[in-house]
């Protein structure tokens, strides 16, 4: 009698999933490559040269969009298609599709750096493209809602695991917002101008409800549906409490929509609007440490890993700074300390905590799993592993730690005022004082970007030892 062996790349439709993994390595050293750049144009002005397409303005919207969006974007495809084909024990719906959202979303980031650089934006947060990208956008992401939605259905088992609930969640929640916020009217057909279809404090209430639900959404959410596979499948132990995660999902779902106004304090929004956005994030505190506790005693009994497991150490410190994040941020919205930090490098030192602190080391904590197995091999060297971990940890402490201090000297030398109630600095003087805190910065994300560089290298030896066929 013969037996006819299955491959899991017949099982489970692996192909897309390894051209996300590549594409998510190569936006990362490509992301903050231009965001280490940019930095060190802050710090020493002259690198700006007399080329406009590198200037700090036509360069940090590319950074933002190859980190968040090329990424962390393609992270989350490469792990969601992992996650939900695991989960569901079924291939993904269609591999049409899933190939176009590859192709796709690729498009959109090349097209929308190359607009960045040429001057075509819109100058919206986290929303630079013009139209044209706008709506390639929405193809994309209704293919992407249409194949995952369509995989849940089919799957084997009965049982929707939790991190699907959150994926799901962050693609409908992304449809919404990207839609709304980019409502806007062509000049002509054959223009990339546009004009928004909203105006004054509504354009920026818009606009904030966008860009604070796309850090709940698509840098939250969705992050947490990666840490509730990897955490557990890295540990080796169940999540601790799948009703802790239901619970705190529901309230994350429904509290979040809320909140985007709490970045408007002080503005021409109506006072009450503020007020309402604050009282949310404050309550958002709750869910979202629900979510760094259900993760960090998923770890219960395997704290042992910590000496021996690298990978692990990715993961807790992301959870270590998700937390760490989620409690900064409900105090920010504080009107008092908004007032504050506003418009100064203490937002800048937040946002990178989140960013570097719990979306990239959840991502490669994740990959460091995901890899592997999607090769069929054993990562190259743990050693690279571990040396990669203290590069990123050394990175973020240095970069977060200068933005802090740079921050709450900023706020408190604009509101200084002299015996005569004028101001007592310039400007200038405040952009002076930060200088070496800029070094400081731009020597941190050169730490993490090293840790990313040498990630590749650990990746790409991985890969070259591994094979896509499995008996």
């Amino acid at each position: 009698m013969t037996t006819t062996s299955v491959t899991n790349t017949e099982q489970y439709n692996y192909d897309v999933i390894r051209k996300f993994a590549i594409m998510t390595l190569v936006w990362g050293v490509v992301g903050m490559l231009v965001g280490v750049y940019i930095a060190s144009e802050l710090a020493f002005p002259v690198l700006n040269f007399d080329i406009p397409y590198i200037t700090f303005g036509r360069l940090r919207p590319v950074h933002t969009g190859a980190v968040i969006f090329g990424f962390g974007g393609s992270a989350l495809f490469a792990t969601s298609y992992y996650i939900v084909q695991r989960t569901c024990q079924a291939r993904l719906f269609s591999s049409g599709l899933a190939s176009f959202t590859f192709w796709g979303w690729q498009s959109i980031i090349v097209l929308a750096a190359l607009g960045d650089v040429m001057g075509y934006t819109q100058g919206r947060e986290y929303a630079e493209m013009e139209w044209p990208i706008d709506l390639l956008i929405e193809v994309v992401w209704v293919a992407y809602l249409v194949l995952f939605v369509g995989t849940l259905m089919k799957r084997k088992q009965p049982h929707i695991y939790v991190a699907n609930w959150f994926f799901v969640a962050f693609i409908l929640a992304t449809a919404l917002l990207h839609t709304f916020n980019n409502l806007a009217v062509p000049v002509s057909l054959f223009s990339m101008k546009s004009y928004s279809l909203f105006a004054g404090a509504q354009d920026a209430m818009t606009q904030w409800w966008y860009g604070h639900n796309a850090v709940g959404f698509f840098l939250t959410a969705a992050f947490l549906g990666m840490m509730y596979y990897f955490v557990p499948k890295q540990a080796g132990r169940p999540v601790y409490s799948y009703r802790l995660s239901v619970l705190h999902f529901w309230a994350i779902i429904f509290l979040y929509m809320w909140a985007g106004a709490h970045h408007l304090h002080w503005t021409a929004i109506p006072d009450w609007t503020s007020t309402l956005a604050a009282t949310f994030s404050i309550m958002l505190l709750l869910p979202s440490w629900g979510g760094m506790v259900n993760g960090i005693l998923t770890l219960s009994g395997a704290w042992d890993k910590m000496r021996t497991d690298p990978v692990i150490r990715f993961l807790i410190v992301a959870l270590s700074f998700y937390g760490m994040s989620t409690f900064e941020g409900p105090v920010m919205s504080l009107k008092d300390v908004n007032a504050l930090s506003h418009y100064t490098d203490w937002t800048i030192g937040h946002v990178h905590s989140g960013a570097l602190g719990w979306v990239a080391m959840v991502t490669f904590g994740s990959f460091y799993h995901m890899v592997p197995k999607l090769w069929n091999t054993k990562m190259f060297s743990n050693r690279l592993i571990n040396i990669h971990f203290w590069l990123a940890t050394i990175g973020i402490l240095l970069y977060i730690t200068a933005m802090w201090i740079s921050g709450i000297m900023q706020g408190l030398m604009w509101r200084a005022f002299d015996d005569f109630g004028n101001l007592q600095y310039a400007f200038i003087e405040s952009v002076a004082a930060a200088h070496n805190l800029y070094i400081m910065r731009a020597i941190g994300g050169l730490f993490f970007l090293s840790g990313m560089v040498l990630m590749c290298y650990n990746m790409y030896k991985t890969i070259k030892s591994g094979t896509t066929e499995q008996a």
